[in-house]
């Protein structure tokens, strides 16, 4: 892929998602806000866009293992990994993380007020996240699997898939949203110097939900929801 900077950065690790580092180091947004171009993207945070896209294309030329290509994937295998995997570990994770959120905000929330902010903010975010995850599992996904193997479906209750898709892309961008007011909080989830072993684990876990989280919604905006707005064009309704 010989990438410029027309190129929407989605769509960039759409195709290789060795590309989301890089994109991350920067700062830039490549699930939620995935849908703008290279050049938008670096005209609007001020990034060398010849840089950026140098190493982009540098990607293409190094050896070793590609990442996974999930853009090859029909959508119900993609619909079933989601579930099976990124809402699995959103749905194990929260408790984890909101018990050891409390803990420091209890425990370090005098010296480090940010922390009780952050808490707030999970635990909004947890919640937001089970319910919009039911909503894929019980409306969303089960369609999309009937569209990956038939055209010949019944009208769905929402008219067009693209409905859910604008709901659920809707709450993305809120979670987005949400999770790059705790990564400033947290200063990128860099523990302070007074942070005792809790502290640095809960920071090391906030962030590993965040990567989980970017993975989680990259492949249903950029992924899966195009792929089963296409699909929905070849559909005949009985």
């Amino acid at each position: 892929m010989n990438i410029s900077k027309e190129n929407i950065v989605g769509e960039i690790v759409a195709q290789d998602y060795r590309a989301a580092s890089i994109f991350k180091s920067r700062g830039i947004d490549f699930c939620c806000k995935g849908n703008r171009t290279i050049g938008e993207v670096c005209e609007k945070e001020n990034i060398d866009a010849k840089a950026l896209v140098t190493e982009l294309n540098q990607l293409s030329l190094q050896n070793g293992q590609k990442s996974i290509d999930y853009q090859s994937w029909d959508m119900d295998l993609l619909a079933d990994y989601i579930e099976k995997k990124h809402h699995r570990y959103v749905t194990e994770k929260i408790p984890e993380l909101k018990a050891y959120l409390n803990k420091v905000a209890k425990v370090h929330g005098a010296r480090h007020p940010e922390l009780i902010e952050i808490e707030k903010l999970f635990v909004a975010s947890a919640q937001e996240l089970l319910a919009h995850m039911k909503k894929e599992e019980m409306v969303l996904f089960p369609y999309v699997r009937k569209m990956a193997v038939t055209t010949s479906l019944q009208k769905p209750p929402f008219g067009t898939v693209q409905n859910p898709i604008a709901m659920m892309m809707h709450e993305h961008d809120n979670e987005g949203n949400r999770f790059r007011k705790i990564a400033a909080l947290s200063n990128n989830y860099t523990p302070p110097q007074d942070a005792c072993s809790t502290y640095k684990v809960a920071f090391a876990l906030l962030e590993e939900f965040e990567n989980d989280l970017h993975l989680h919604i990259h492949l249903e905006n950029n992924i899966l929801f195009p792929k089963a707005i296409a699909s929905e064009q070849e559909v005949s309704y009985a």
